[in-house]
């Protein structure tokens, strides 16, 4: 398994923990609640964006997921 899909794997499952809705997956982009996307750069390392903007990078999911949250 190569580290985009260990990642992604991670954050599906943080993401369920904090009941934040998926909308759409595509390859090593997820598409979240609030027009958030998530970028999976490798096993550790996440770029969050929305509308095209990027906001931040994680390697925090618990960080990362209380930011999409927080919408």
């Amino acid at each position: 398994m190569n580290d985009v899909m260990k990642g992604k794997e991670k954050l599906m499952e943080a993401l369920r923990k904090y009941g934040v809705v998926i909308v759409k997956e595509d390859g090593k982009y997820v598409y979240t609640e609030s027009d958030y996307c998530v970028e999976i750069e490798n096993a550790s390392l996440f770029k969050l964006s929305q509308d095209g903007y990027v906001i931040a990078p994680y390697d925090n999911l618990d960080e990362l997921c209380e930011m999409i949250k927080m919408g």
